[in-house]
């Protein structure tokens, strides 16, 4: 194959050319030098080099081929297209649009999420996790700086780890098995961020008894 580099790459241009096709081989190889080597020969990289890309092995080459399907899906879906929809279809559009990314690579997926369920990687697992919540939360337009910035992520990332466990074993017509089962989570989510709205609310509208009585012991407050 051709090299689809420029004449003098650096080490991030090689990392972002060899990631797609590392995750292709890794569903007979897994994510390590055999995936590498072949990958580096397809475009016409020398093999040392292309290691030298991916420093930290197996997870760095999942870590590459993740901030693809990142990059992928903020071209697919910027902001403002985004932002002619509903906030729950925006979430929905973002976590189906990775589902089909990912469609065509189930084995390879299968193999990067036992690659980082080892112990020694769980950091590095958390760490992905993370950033795909955030990149999906960033791209449908949340501006949350407090409590709610942390717990959006950690919510949308359980929620997404759990459709890929379902995803993985899917054998419905167009995933369609999954993609209820996202409907369903995504609608419990949204019920219970309206809850936590409304109890919001009725907190700052209650009258507060310390309040009260904090008054009555220094009027002049």
């Amino acid at each position: 194959m051709a090299s689809i580099l420029p004449a003098d790459p650096t080490l991030d241009e090689i990392r972002a050319a060899l990631a797609p096709l590392i995750a292709e081989n890794a569903a007979f190889d897994g994510f390590g030098d055999a995936a590498l080597a072949d990958a580096a020969r397809r475009v016409g990289v020398d093999p040392d080099v292309a290691r030298l890309a991916f420093p930290g092995g197996g997870c760095d080459m999942v870590d590459a081929w993740f901030a693809g399907i990142d990059a992928d899906m903020a071209a697919k879906w910027p902001a403002e297209r985004l932002a002619t929809l509903k906030i729950r279809e925006r979430i929905t559009t973002l976590v189906e649009t990775r589902l089909d990314s990912l469609a065509n690579r189930r084995e390879s997926l299968r193999r990067a999420l036992a690659l980082l369920a080892l112990p020694t990687h769980a950091p590095h697992a958390a760490r992905l996790g993370w950033r795909a919540a955030d990149a999906m939360w960033r791209l449908a337009g949340d501006t949350a700086t407090d409590y709610n910035h942390y717990s959006k992520r950690a919510i949308l990332g359980a929620v997404y780890a759990s459709t890929m466990a379902v995803f993985l074993g899917d054998e419905s017509e167009d995933f369609a098995d999954t993609r209820a089962f996202l409907t369903r989570r995504i609608d419990a989510v949204m019920r219970f961020e309206g809850w936590k709205h409304r109890r919001a609310a009725r907190r700052i509208e209650r009258p507060s008894l310390a309040r009260f009585v904090g008054r009555l012991r220094y009027p002049g407050r």
